[in-house]
């Protein structure tokens, strides 16, 4: 949390079309600053500008495709901002990134939080994290399990996929079950992520804050085999 004092200002300059792992670069550093508790950040969109390339680009009216500037700006305090640092500059890859120095006069507030449960202690090769929730639950009026996925991708855990269930009841005794012509099924969702042990302790304080009623579990898995795709800017590097 912010506090009055000495602090830095950074401002990230990318271009709107350039992607980080299949999704804009400024929408990835915003889902990282917000699950890594950066206290507020702002984007805005130019309208003209070059960058290091010098390829002008401008907002004209009936052009398809645009590579407008983007600026990302957010305040934190230094000791904050070093932990983030290194990941942010791996992100923005080609960007430009500047911080300079500032002074908070007076700081936002926010409501207070629940405090956080202590997190649980994770043995094994690797570790399978099972949450089950309701598909209506909410946090910060989005979607509870698109928030976890936006999260865990923010925190760098390897992958998750998000099932939906066709009946089922939980704490609550309630049986959901899917209907046909209904709009509001609150269907049962499960998400299943798998990674290393250490990856997912860190992970647990974030999950503890958004997941309010449901179940998290844990089990010890060995990973057979884990692999992806190189992304082709990647693999055009290493050829170079």
């Amino acid at each position: 949390m912010l506090k009055p004092g000495p602090a830095k200002k950074v401002t990230v300059y990318v271009g709107e079309d350039v992607h980080h792992h299949g999704e804009p670069l400024y929408l990835a550093v915003i889902n990282y600053l917000f699950y890594h508790g950066v206290s507020g950040a702002t984007v805005t969109k130019g309208v003209a500008g070059f960058g290091a390339d010098h390829h002008l680009h401008t907002a004209r009216i009936l052009e398809i495709s645009e590579n407008l500037p983007i600026k990302i700006e957010f305040v934190e305090q230094p000791e904050t901002l070093d932990g983030l640092l290194p990941k942010l500059l791996d992100m923005v890859g080609e960007g430009l990134v500047e911080i300079q120095d500032t002074t908070i006069l007076k700081a936002a507030t926010a409501k207070a939080r629940e405090p956080v449960l202590p997190h649980v202690a994770l043995q094994g090769k690797a570790k399978l994290m099972r949450i089950f929730i309701g598909e209506d639950d909410k946090w910060r009026d989005k979607n509870l399990f698109d928030a976890i996925v936006e999260s865990l991708r923010a925190n760098d855990i390897a992958g998750a996929t998000v099932y939906r269930g066709i009946c089922g009841y939980g704490a609550h005794r309630r049986f959901h079950k899917e209907k046909r012509l209904s709009l509001s099924r609150d269907l049962p969702i499960m998400l299943s992520v798998i990674d290393e042990e250490a990856k997912i302790r860190t992970y647990l304080p974030v999950l503890e804050q958004l997941v309010q009623e449901g179940l998290v579990v844990l089990s010890d898995v060995d990973v057979i085999k884990y692999t992806h795709r190189l992304e082709a800017n990647v693999e055009s590097k290493e050829r170079s």
